[in-house]
């Protein structure tokens, strides 16, 4: 059997408006250290941001703004145009409380399309108004109205296979690369924790250097409570560049398996010693409430579609609340089983509608790719190169149905196998032939174990265009092969350019696709 990460792994909201909140301390940076020494007394009883501020699901006049308080307090959020914030407005957030582990959301309404925004975030005590917080000021980019450049980053796998922050080489610094190219947005693949992953204080490396990870509480076992869950997102939030580019940089965010536990589908009855829950259904709705108290993510469901102007949409997909158990994958006659059928509709639907250039498909794992589950399969393809089986089919109606509607430029991106790919799907050489020609990328992870590659299967006629892989299983962060991917999109031409780029924002390969009319 192949060694791949699998194997390893396996052993609300209130808006008004007001004047300028009078700030006692200056503007906050958003890379200040979520804990450290004891305030003076005088700033005790004074709330505090723990761990910076973060914005996304940002549309043309609306964004998701997300704080964590170290105490109840009521989040206050100005924003503005200037970076000043001298002509901001101020929006009245939530009471945050240790119902939601003191973190909350505010809904920013009325924002201006196509523009950059600033935006500072205060705590002000429930009962003594006049203790503020020092704020914490972040920006954004709202999505633009007419036929503008649009320019995102996306990856996933964030602290996994035993490779948490290490600060000897500068933590998750793959956020910093990604920083550098100004995007107006951040696309999360999935697994941003892995509350399956526990770390290690040290960890020996094959030249005889020595990784040194943070650990806390939360991070010595598998996540099983809720606080041990939520434990995972506060975890990632210590690092600095992390922090510094949620600040900076909205996110749409999807989730994968790690996020819960390892390749978990509805239902499972887990078989592993590190468990006492052993109900996969319990652990997912704990899972699922931190996720959505520290994500900035609008709703309460994963799959949803995000309308960035004329040019681009994306549709966030779930291929994890809805699909069936992992097996054999090969049934002739199965309807759905990674998607389910609500979400299936609910995607042609969206589709179907989009009047966009592009439609982007954020979906959590690859759809050409054989990932395995043991003896059992992981994603959409089982390895028999022949006609649509299993999950397949569900993934062959959809493509059918967009052929058939003339949902034009399609673009896959996905993250899950920890190495970076470009893939076209092309119908000609494909077992099966009614669709469109389509391009899927592949790159991740952000800081976590490297693998591959996988093998591709021919169902969908997917034909390797590049690929940049580890030289081993499981290969650290320390040694490189740690990825993103970057997609511009040209105002004037409205040509869509992907590059895949390495942990110190190299570009690997590059592909320009033009938009079919």
């Amino acid at each position: 059997m192949v060694l791949d990460r699998r194997t390893v792994l396996r052993g609300g909201l209130l808006t008004g408006g007001g004047a300028v909140l009078g700030l006692l301390y200056g503007g906050g940076t958003a890379s200040a250290a979520p804990a450290g020494p004891a305030a003076p007394a005088l700033l005790r009883a004074r709330p505090r941001l723990t761990h910076g501020v973060q914005s996304g699901d940002v549309t043309a006049h609306e964004a998701v703004v997300w704080a964590r308080s170290d105490r109840p307090a009521r989040m206050l959020v100005e924003v503005g145009r200037r970076p000043d914030l001298r002509d901001a407005r101020t929006v009245r957030g939530p009471l945050l409380t240790p119902d939601t582990d003191l973190t909350g959301k505010t809904l920013l309404r009325g924002l201006p399309a196509g523009e950059q925004l600033h935006y500072r975030v205060t705590l002000a005590d429930p009962d003594r108004h006049a203790l503020l917080s020092e704020p914490v000021a972040g920006r954004l980019r709202t999505a633009p109205r007419t036929r503008e450049d649009i320019s995102f980053v996306w990856s996933g796998d964030l602290a996994g296979q035993g490779w948490g922050i290490n600060p000897d080489v500068g933590g998750y610094r793959i956020f910093n690369a990604m920083a550098a190219t100004d995007p107006d947005f951040f696309l999360c693949s999935g697994d941003y924790v892995y509350a399956d992953g526990p770390l290690a204080e040290t960890v020996t490396l094959p030249d005889g250097r020595t990784w040194r990870n943070i650990v806390t509480a939360e991070k010595t076992k598998v996540a099983e409570t809720l606080a041990e869950y939520r434990g995972q997102f506060r975890y990632n939030l210590q690092d600095a560049a992390l922090r510094a580019f949620n600040a900076r940089v909205p996110m749409i965010y999807q989730w994968d398996d790690h996020e819960v536990t390892n390749n978990w589908y509805p239902g499972e009855i887990l078989d592993l010693p590190q468990y006492t829950e052993k109900r996969v259904d319990v652990l997912a709705a704990r899972a699922r409430r931190a996720t959505f108290e520290y994500m900035p993510i609008r709703g309460g469901r994963v799959y949803r579609r995000l309308s960035y102007g004329p040019l681009l949409d994306v549709f966030v997909l779930d291929m994890r609340t809805y699909r069936d158990r992992n097996g054999a994958n090969d049934s002739p006659t199965q309807r759905d089983g990674i998607l389910g059928a609500e979400q299936a509709a609910w995607l042609k639907r969206e589709l179907r509608a989009s009047r966009a250039v592009w439609k982007v498909i954020a979906s959590d794992m690859p759809l050409g790719l054989v990932v395995p589950d043991g003896t059992a399969f992981e994603a959409v393809a089982q390895g028999d190169d022949g006609a649509p089986l299993g999950r397949e089919r569900e993934i062959a109606d959809l493509l059918s149905y967009a052929r058939r509607h003339n949902v034009r430029n399609m673009v896959w991106l996905t993250a899950d196998v920890h190495y970076t790919a470009a893939h076209y799907y092309d119908p000609s050489k494909a077992a099966f032939t009614d669709f469109d020609p389509f391009w899927e990328f592949v790159s991740g992870p952000l800081n976590a174990g490297a693998f591959g590659p996988n093998a591709l299967e021919n169902t969908f006629g997917p034909q390797l265009k590049f690929q940049k892989v580890p030289p081993r299983a499981n290969t650290s962060p320390a040694e490189g092969y740690q990825f993103f991917g970057q997609v511009d999109i040209d105002g004037a031409s409205a040509a869509l350019t992907v590059h895949l780029r390495d942990l110190d924002g190299k570009s690997l390969y590059t592909v320009t696709l033009n938009p079919r009319r």
